[in-house]
């Protein structure tokens, strides 16, 4: 049978079909993420009102039946007649692709929308959507159901002439999304994000979906200032102010905000019209180097660092660097597929020029602060030299020139990464029994004695030093930090194996942390994951049942029935299953469970403000958290 090809076989998808078709490449996907991000979009929109000098408050409210109320006090869209389309601009806005003030015409000068296509996309994805408007003492009101409009713009009442501004409802389509139900916490994240990142503005963020009704008010005077501040709450400042940069360069609005902390990563967050690029770019750039150029500067003139001695690096002088980034410029370009990186070569000389002038100028008048900063970078310089040394160590070298892997390393036969996978496994009793259950093809054993160390709290040197680290480097075959390269990573699942208790999870985070802070790719490629052994065996008549929390083993005992025939044994470890036992639940890959660690990058400020939190040396705000969020503990060993 032929299939004829001819022109009436071009499928043309009329209006908003196209992104009802293709969801994922209108906003990235149709989980969590995807839903989370049709607020982003409307939110966004009442910023762009709010960075052009209209808006200042935005109320964002998830309602009982979980659809979303998002209102502002901006000017309004438009309920005037759009002479191009023949239709009220308010209804262009939301029913035509790429339509909108940010395509020129003076709308905005500048706004946060990467795309222009936000009020329409959300409006296709949605089972129904509601605009009203308020303008001129008047309301007016639209309705579409999956991006159909059900009727003209028409006037519903009357309100204050001096009230403008716009609100959207709108409930998430269920045949498109995987989930529809909004999670307060992550919109609460960047919302405060969103508060921190334009001044001034207020935000609220309201769950009707409670009793008491919860509410978060986001409202920041000090702007990124305050950002900062909030994100280095759980490390010790070297100093209480923090050094703040603002100017304007040819039509670059910069602002800047730093404060180093007594901690040994950097935490350096770049945005562009109030969104955050992951990958940097042109500002990030000229930041970098304003920052290592005005300090090197500073330190030679007031003999802090001497002639013979070799100039601070960039790392020497950010580490323990906290900074906020933030550029608004007309016309933001951006680099590669995912728009996460500034390309705009103009913005790289305004960030330079304005950091390195006002930087400058705040060294000569706080010589206190520059000094304490400047040490610091000496002290990271000469950790870094003796990492240098311990790296070249380390370095896993060529079959060559013969440095084995590790010996504790039970390894696998296939050399094909993309077949391979290693348990990390605490304990040698657990290591011997993985090492007996495992699939000598393709799985790989490493067990660490211990708990490794907290990489949170060591610089480069001691970190080079430490032998469970240094195993779990050479293993993997990457290299760590700025000699990372995943093109030479030897497993496709690194998979942490831990026992199911407190230790245990203390152990995964250590771990964790430790990729997280060198090894950030594996995170992202999405290589690492966590095990998930038993935690009740269950025994009745011969048969055995596992059970991987408590809801499984009621579900269990439900069908098996609740006599004096059952066994239940709780795991306590992994050392307390023999080699089959371990295979057959933990390690088998047609019947384990595994937990993928995921890292959504617009996230990261809040990543590390966790990281942070749990294991840096203040002992307030990891108690704060541990109060926080002790409901949702399951499983939790007295």
């Amino acid at each position: 049978m032929s299939t004829e090809y001819g022109a009436d076989q071009i499928q043309i998808l009329e209006g908003l079909e196209a992104v009802r078709k293709r969801p994922g490449m209108y906003i990235g996907s149709t989980s969590v993420r995807g839903l989370h991000h049709l607020v982003y979009e409307i939110v966004d929109n009442s910023v762009d009102e709010a960075l052009a000098g209209y808006c200042t408050h935005i109320i964002v409210t998830i309602n009982k039946d979980n659809s979303i109320t998002v209102e502002d006090d901006g000017r309004g869209i438009p309920v005037g007649i759009n002479h191009k389309a023949g239709i009220p601009a308010v209804e262009v806005v939301f029913t035509v692709l790429h339509a909108g003030g940010k395509f020129g015409g003076g709308g905005y000068k500048v706004s946060g929308g990467l795309h222009g296509v936000g009020a329409s996309v959300v409006n296709a994805l949605s089972n129904w959507l509601e605009v009203q408007i308020f303008h001129d003492g008047k309301i007016y009101k639209q309705r579409y159901e999956r991006g159909h409009t059900m009727y003209p713009l028409k006037e519903v009442g009357k309100c204050d002439i001096n009230k403008t501004g716009t609100t959207v409802t709108f409930s998430p389509d269920g045949s498109i999304f995987e989930e529809t139900v909004y999670d307060f916490d992550t919109l609460k994240q960047r919302l405060r994000e969103t508060a921190f990142l334009t001044k001034n503005l207020r935000i609220t963020l309201r769950d009707d979906r409670e009793e008491p009704v919860k509410e978060r008010v986001f409202h920041y005077e000090g702007g990124i200032k305050e950002f900062v501040t909030y994100l280095n709450k759980s490390k010790e400042a070297l100093y209480p102010e923090v050094i703040y940069c603002e100017g304007e360069k040819n039509g670059v609005l910069v602002e800047v905000a730093m404060q180093h902390n007594d901690a040994y990563n950097e935490a350096t967050y770049s945005f562009v019209n109030n969104i955050i690029t992951p990958e940097g770019g042109t500002h990030l750039a000229g930041f970098r180097n304003a920052l290592t150029k005005t300090f090197n500067e500073y330190a030679r003139a007031n003999k802090i660092l001497k002639d013979s001695e070799p100039a601070l690096s960039g790392d020497d002088i950010r580490e323990g660097l906290t900074a906020i980034v933030s550029i608004k410029i007309e016309e933001p370009q951006f680099e590669g597929q995912t728009k996460q990186k500034l390309g705009n070569s103009e913005a790289r000389g305004a960030v330079d020029s304005v950091v390195s002038e006002q930087l400058t100028y705040f060294l000569e008048q706080n010589p206190q602060v520059a000094k304490t900063i400047c040490e610091k970078s000496l002290l990271a310089q000469r950790a870094r030299e003796a990492a240098r040394k311990a790296r070249d160590l380390t370095r896993r070298k060529t079959a060559l020139e013969g440095t084995s892997l590790p010996g504790k390393l039970a390894d696998c036969s296939d050399k094909d990464p993309k077949n391979c996978e290693i348990f990390i496994v605490e304990g040698d009793s657990a290591g011997g029994s993985a090492k007996t259950a495992r699939s000598r093809a393709t799985q790989a054993i490493l067990p660490l004695r211990g708990k490794i160390l907290n990489v949170e709290k060591a610089r480069l040197d001691k970190i080079y030093g430490n032998a469970e680290i240094k195993a779990m480097i050479t293993a993997f075959g990457t290299g760590i930090h700025e000699d990372f390269d995943i093109s030479k990573l030897r497993y496709h699942k690194i998979i942490i194996m831990t026992d199911a208790d407190v230790d245990g999870a203390h152990i995964s985070t250590l771990m964790l942390t430790f990729i997280y802070r060198f090894m950030p790719e594996l995170i992202k490629q999405g290589y690492v994951y966590l095990a998930q052994p038993p935690l009740y065996k269950i025994e009745k008549n011969k048969n055995v049942w596992y059970a991987y929390s408590d809801e499984q083993l009621n579900n269990i005992l439900k069908e098996i029935g609740r006599d004096g025939n059952n066994k239940i044994q709780r795991y306590k470890g992994l050392g307390e299953m023999d080699a089959e036992q371990l295979w057959e639940t933990t390690m088998d890959p047609e019947k384990r469970i595994l937990r993928r660690v995921v890292m959504d990058e617009e996230e990261a400020s809040e990543i590390d403000v966790t990281f942070n939190t749990l294991m840096g040396d203040k002992v307030e705000p990891r108690r704060d958290f541990i109060e926080a969020n002790a409901k949702y503990v399951q499983n939790l060993d007295i």
